[in-house]
């Protein structure tokens, strides 16, 4: 399969360019000196775009976690209602057997006997009293135990709807802070001086071996988006953020994978440098930020970062910090 991708020209080159993109005609000396050039430009849009992929990851680790505690939260509650229902059960249970023991047992059992003309029947009603006493000790005594059940039961649940409520502000913080940043991306300068420092050549073409695996047959699902845009949080098929182009990539072969990096790092077998093969995971940065799919002689399929499409670039070996594979 041939591969054809992109590289990045030299930022001597481009450098002139976009002092014509940035300056607007300008000819005020003090004008021109206070523009930022292409090269702090595009370090400001590699830091915004590093932090987004950050702050993406995040959110999609809270969003797993969100998933979690609303499961959580719906257990609770079923929880205590039938702790609630259970009690509710005893107590009605308990004034019952409280009622029959005083209608049965009202008059001291000494004086019914003397003044009774039937003795028998006294004392038969007698050890019906005393076992009305004890069950409804016993009564009592589960009555007090499910008070205590139900009350645990109403606190866990405030509990885990209380996580979920902080779960949720999380990811609504995230994603204003991302939007932001998106924002600043976004802008006119950053795209003009990306769209420079983006400049194709090709890079050498690459033929995937036949033998077919699940990282190979997912590598060619992955490979027929490519031209697709980056997106945060996107998984498909339109658009694709990192984690997404995986994520989509393995459902066509009915596998399912989480929307997470800090999760598919975990979701495979682990490989060393030197053991990597076409399909294996490559992941990069400290906090486990970005992943592709590596495809040989050092280049891997990504979706890159704002305002870049799915495409073959060369690995970030800068950043690398291991791979997995799905088997």
């Amino acid at each position: 399969m041939r591969i054809v991708s992109r590289r990045v020209v030299p930022l001597a080159v481009a450098a002139a360019t976009v002092a014509v993109l940035l300056q607007g005609g300008a000819s005020d000396a003090q004008t021109v000196r206070s523009q930022p050039t292409l090269t702090q430009l595009v370090a400001q849009a590699k830091k915004l775009t590093n932090e987004v992929d950050s702050l993406g990851q995040q959110y999609d680790g809270l969003r797993i976690q969100l998933t979690h505690a609303k499961s959580e939260v719906r257990i609770a509650e079923l929880a205590a209602v039938r702790a609630q229902r259970a009690m509710e059960g005893s107590q009605k249970a308990v004034a019952q057997l409280a009622a029959m023991g005083y209608m049965n047992g009202g008059m001291d059992l000494t004086l019914q006997m003397l003044t009774s003309g039937n003795p028998e029947h006294i004392l038969g009603q007698a050890s019906t009293v005393e076992q009305l006493n004890a069950e409804a000790g016993m009564r009592l005594s589960t009555l007090q135990k499910e008070q205590i059940a139900a009350a645990r039961a109403q606190v866990t649940a405030k509990e885990q709807i209380a996580t979920a409520a902080q779960l949720q502000s999380e990811i609504n913080s995230k994603v204003k802070t991302i939007h932001a940043k998106l924002a600043l991306l976004n802008s006119s300068a950053m795209t003009q001086a990306m769209a420079i420092f983006e400049k194709t050549g090709s890079y050498p073409d690459v033929v995937l071996p036949e033998a077919t695996t699940v990282g190979t047959t997912a590598l060619r699902a992955a490979l027929s988006q490519r031209g697709k845009p980056y997106v945060w949080g996107a998984a498909g098929p339109d658009s694709y953020d990192c984690s997404g182009l995986v994520v989509w990539a393995f459902a066509q072969e009915g596998i399912s994978l989480p929307h997470y990096t800090g999760s598919l790092w975990n979701s495979g077998m682990h490989v060393s440098q030197a053991d990597l093969e076409p399909g294996d995971l490559v992941f990069f940065g400290a906090d486990i930020g970005h992943v592709g799919f590596y495809v040989g002689n050092g280049l891997m399929l990504d979706a890159p970062d704002t305002g870049a499409v799915v495409r073959v670039e060369p690995i970030w070996w800068s950043s690398y910090v291991g791979a997995v594979r799905i088997a």
